[in-house]
């Protein structure tokens, strides 16, 4: 079920703007910029279970027109794949608060990390111009979607097909860079192609903090610093992605009660924290009849599931204990939300901060990391 209101575009922007996401010169270009000629002819709803193909114009109609993400395509634009969505137009209002925190100013230089549909290029255009929009696509296919759909409209901003990791040295300095698929890291080239004083903008996926949203400022000494700003759910880079692992021995199994409820783990703030505690652990949950589902693992074997006060542990560790220590470790520091953390990235690496820079809590290596878990723990 979708989330659009009567009105289609103009409503969709009016929402937006009520909820302050953009000021009075984005309300400008969101009007001027319509999402629908963006979305390919066959695109996906994203379900709890998986993709949905839109088989309708009404049922196509709703969702470009809601506040919903729209997927663009699935397994790498295989045939006869598993279904996985690995493309999407993103939700509007997570576009909307990206591109605020991106402060752009007239004559900024932005480079765009995945240009995808070529939505947001269009945007940046209709608000910059687009000699200084530069958008970078990995998959062939996409990149000639979204140069057809921006030259239809209009707009000719500098494409390039290729490596997004690598940015775009032979264009920089950028005043501005965005990226909107989820990174591992953030990529020296992105540091190195952003001018002092510049802004990058980016959603960060690691194992305990997944879907973590940074602002960074350049500075003269080769650095960038910055606080998270919220959540945001985007797919990893390709280069960025992790291979499967080795499935938990469920044989293992010990249960228990626990007084951490699964739900009490899911806030970012304390995401971040618990994955300086618990280095390699790897959190997720669902939503089911029961409630709030949390799973964890470790690469040694340990793994931990809860749900409606049941917990379940398995392997060489008592992962869930270890979970339930960092929580209370947590809230004595107060509960810190999400926005009391930064990072800071440097030419050997980078680290996570809590309230100012110099309160290091650990290291944000940049290397792609631990393969994930291939199979679930089941109870």
């Amino acid at each position: 079920m979708t989330t659009a209101r009567p009105g289609g575009h103009a409503a969709l922007v009016q929402d937006l703007h009520e909820r302050g996401l953009l000021d009075g010169t984005w309300r400008r270009v969101w009007g001027a910029v319509p999402r629908e000629p963006f979305i390919p002819a066959r695109a996906w709803r994203q379900d709890d279970d998986g993709c949905t193909l839109l088989g309708s114009p009404a049922e196509r109609h709703a969702l470009v027109h809601a506040d919903e993400p729209v997927v663009i395509q699935l397994d790498d634009g295989a045939e006869d794949g598993p279904g996985i969505a690995t493309s999407s137009n993103s939700r509007p209002s997570m576009v909307a608060r990206m591109l605020g925190l991106l402060r752009v100013e007239d004559g900024s230089r932005v480079l765009e990390i995945g240009t995808a549909s070529g939505y947001v290029a269009a945007l940046l255009s209709e608000r910059l111009g687009g000699e200084r929009v530069f958008s970078i696509e990995l998959d062939p296919a996409l990149a000639a979607h979204a140069e057809t759909a921006l030259h239809t409209a209009g707009y000719r901003p500098n494409l390039r097909c290729g490596d997004g990791e690598r940015g775009w040295p032979e264009a920089a300095p950028f005043d501005r860079l965005l990226a909107t698929c989820a990174l591992r890291h953030v990529p020296r080239a992105y540091v190195d192609q952003v001018r002092p004083g510049g802004l990058i903008v980016a959603p960060l996926a690691r194992e305990f903090w997944s879907g973590a949203l940074v602002r960074l400022a350049v500075r003269g000494d080769g650095t960038a610093t910055g606080r998270f700003h919220g959540g945001a759910s985007y797919m990893p880079m390709r280069s960025h992605r992790v291979a499967g692992g080795e499935p938990v021995d469920s044989r293992t199994a010990r249960g228990r009660r626990t007084g951490l409820g699964p739900a009490a783990v899911l806030h970012l703030g304390f995401a971040l924290w618990g994955g300086t505690r618990l280095p390699g652990v790897r959190l997720w949950h669902s939503e089911g009849p029961a409630g709030v589902q949390v799973w964890a693992q470790h690469p040694d074997g340990s793994a931990a599931t809860a749900v409606a006060g049941d917990v379940w542990e398995y392997g060489p560790r008592a992962l869930w204990a270890e979970i339930e220590r960092t929580h209370r470790d947590y809230a004595g520091l107060g509960s810190p939300a999400a926005e009391a953390f930064g990072l800071t990235v440097r030419p050997e690496g980078g680290d996570l901060w809590l309230h100012e820079p110099g309160n290091v809590l650990a290291a944000v290596p940049e290397a792609a990391g631990r393969p994930r878990s291939a199979g679930e723990v089941v109870r």
